[in-house]
């Protein structure tokens, strides 16, 4: 497995795997427009030439920033690619100088089995919500959010 940042050529394979689980409404759709845009915020894991699973790290504020589409091709889930690009995207985030770095999720048990902690997303800045507007789920919405405050790197 190769962990990389991703390129122009990766757009359509980051687009396929975000769209599977949005299909499922397991997270946010993203269109091709939106990937392109925010292409440089995203870190691949690539095995045999296919992208297998992507991430995406936004900066929201001088102290913390946002994992998302967080998302792994579905034949290789359990085989630590989504470990992978949180702990890459974690060391970036750390590398950037900021303190705090959290996601909501669907999933908070493999957050928490890789140092983040659960809290509640009424202590998020209002600015994260602005992918909420964009929600069908935005007034149930049922993800959880999670946070990993940084130890500086050693």
């Amino acid at each position: 497995m190769k962990v990389r940042n991703a390129k122009i050529a990766d757009a359509k394979a980051i687009c396929s795997l975000i769209s599977n689980y949005a299909e499922r409404d397991r997270m946010l759709p993203r269109s091709m427009a939106d990937i392109y845009e925010n292409l440089q915020a995203f870190t691949v894991v690539e095995l045999n030439g296919n992208v297998v699973g992507c991430c995406a790290l936004a900066i929201i504020w001088a102290d913390l920033a946002e994992i998302k589409s967080l998302a792994v091709d579905e034949a290789k889930k359990g085989s630590g690619v989504g470990k992978l690009l949180v702990n890459t995207a974690l060391g970036r985030a750390r590398q950037l100088g900021l303190a705090r770095v959290f996601a909501l999720t669907l999933n908070p048990d493999f957050f928490e089995k890789i140092g983040f902690q659960i809290i509640e997303k009424d202590s998020l800045p209002m600015k994260v919500w602005k992918d909420c507007a964009k929600c069908p789920k935005q007034q149930n919405c049922d993800e959880i959010a999670v946070i990993n405050r940084l130890s500086p790197q050693a």
